[in-house]
């Protein structure tokens, strides 16, 4: 399998350090708001990812992290902490507002049909192992204290950059860095935010820096460290966390071992989704949510969709007729799929392989997976199924396998969707159900609910069990 890493802008071989599991890190969202579409283009690609990996026969621990400790904006270390601001408007506590928008999260990860990570590690969490972290950094002689926090020192890292293409001047392309008051270069980050003279945050904590809250680019180093360990296989992330986010994620983590070792070898990133002539962003205004998408009458799969239709290291314009045809082209498969009859369970190459009963389908299934292990080709992917549904010398069970080994490395759908809208969904009557499920679940009457899961696969909604509880979404 051939996949791009950024660490050095080149495509290379993909071995895992374990042979028969993959440790996969993916940057989450910091929850002061829903995510728009844009955000969601990252979890999509770590999906495909991760079926990819799964198709060529490895186990995936995959872990995202929710961001509930509240920051200024991404490229700096000063400035109005979002999670507060946000909070402070909808007359909510930090923790309620966390707590709204992460379950929010989940469902738009469902109705994408995007599958579970196995962590979701919150990061209010994990504050006393980030403040143990720093305090290694400080005895190894990486950090300095000024009077707003604690921070990295990264004259003290000869390597400090190389992800991010960092110049020998510090230079960081296309980031945007506030003056700080006794900073000693604008490549230094901080570790611990401490609070300004006078100031009381609504999330605080005590350390050895005073009160204040953890640095933003910190929490995934630990958080990942803890449950993957201290070197793993893969970590994603949007574009936009290429040149500083992770840059300053590789800088403290590796300064924290000192093994001389690569945190982690390799780095993967998606494009951005762009609106009109500029990049997605609820700062700049320019967002749609899934919840907007769908009570316009998309289906979240014909988002799906079209993002599947472009690279997902190139950037992709959004518009409401390359939805309305992506909407179509799902609509068409859906109606092809369905007369194909039940499809045989497919995960892997080799179980697809082995269920194929001719030469031409064998042909097929190999160049879904040549498209599919080099760097994620989903364009080509989805050529070839359409190419397979077309093709008359195929059998019937042979077009419902390539659709099944398909829709295991596209994560598309396989049964009937209901393209209807959102807004008339009840919502007390569908929690009312998930409710009933649980308790099913808890008193092992699976009978019941499986029942109950059937009645609301009626009602057009999906339910999702995730390390956080079932989360559920129209589909």
């Amino acid at each position: 399998m051939k996949l791009y890493n950024s660490l050095g802008r080149r495509t290379e071989t993909f071995t895992p350090a374990d042979q028969g599991l993959v440790r996969l890190y993916s940057c989450g969202p910091t929850v002061y708001s829903y995510a728009h579409i844009g955000n969601l283009r990252a979890y999509t690609f770590a999906d495909t990812l991760r079926r990819a990996l799964l198709w060529k026969g490895w186990q995936v621990e995959h872990v995202i992290n929710i961001t509930d400790v509240g920051h200024a904006v991404a490229e700096a270390e000063l400035g109005e902490d979002k999670l507060e601001v946000a909070a402070e408007r909808e007359r909510r506590t930090v923790e309620e507002l966390a707590e709204t928008y992460t379950q929010a999260f989940f469902a738009d990860l469902a109705a994408l049909n995007i599958l579970p990570a196995q962590h979701y590690p919150r990061a209010t969490h994990y504050v006393s192992e980030m403040i143990a972290f720093a305090e290694r950094l400080v005895d190894r002689g990486f950090t300095y204290e000024i009077p707003s926090g604690l921070y990295f020192d990264t004259s003290k890292d000869p390597g400090y950059g190389a992800l991010g293409l960092v110049d020998a001047s510090g230079q960081l392309e296309g980031a945007r860095v506030e003056q700080v008051p006794g900073r000693r270069a604008k490549t230094d980050f901080a570790l611990w935010r401490a609070e300004a003279p006078g100031q009381i945050r609504a999330m605080r904590w005590n350390s050895p820096w005073g009160w204040g809250a953890p640095g933003w680019h910190l929490e995934c180093s630990v958080m990942s460290m803890e449950l993957l360990g201290e070197h793993f296989d893969i970590h994603t992330g949007g574009v936009d966390h290429r040149q500083l986010h992770h840059v300053n994620e590789i800088a403290q983590s590796e300064a924290y071992l000192g093994d001389g070792k690569p945190w982690v070898p390799l780095w993967m990133h998606n494009e951005f989704l762009r609106l009109g002539e500029a990049k997605m962003a609820k700062s700049a205004g320019k967002a749609l949510t899934i919840s907007e998408l769908r009570d316009q009458g998309y289906h979240p799969q014909a988002f799906r969709l079209l993002l599947l239709g472009g690279h997902y290291r190139t950037q992709l314009d959004f518009t409401l007729p390359a939805l309305d045809s992506a909407q179509a082209t799902l609509r068409k498969l859906v109606r092809r799929v369905k007369a194909l009859g039940p499809l045989p369970e497919v995960e892997t190459a080799e179980q697809a392989y082995a269920a194929a009963g001719d030469d031409a389908t064998r042909a097929v299934l190999a160049q879904i997976d040549e498209a599919i292990s080099t760097d994620l080709n989903t364009p080509r992917v989805l050529a070839v199924l359409q190419d397979a549904l077309r093709d008359s010398a195929l059998s019937t069970a042979s077009q419902a396998l390539i659709v099944a080994a398909s829709h295991a490395v596209l994560g598309l759908p396989s049964g009937d969707l209901d393209f209807t809208s959102t807004a008339d969904v009840d919502t007390a009557a569908v929690d009312k159900l998930v409710a009933e499920r649980e308790l099913a679940r808890a008193a092992k009457d699976f009978a019941r609910a499986d029942a109950v899961r059937d009645e609301l696969k009626r009602l057009g909604v999906q339910v999702t069990d995730t390390p956080e509880g079932p989360v559920w979404a129209r589909v």
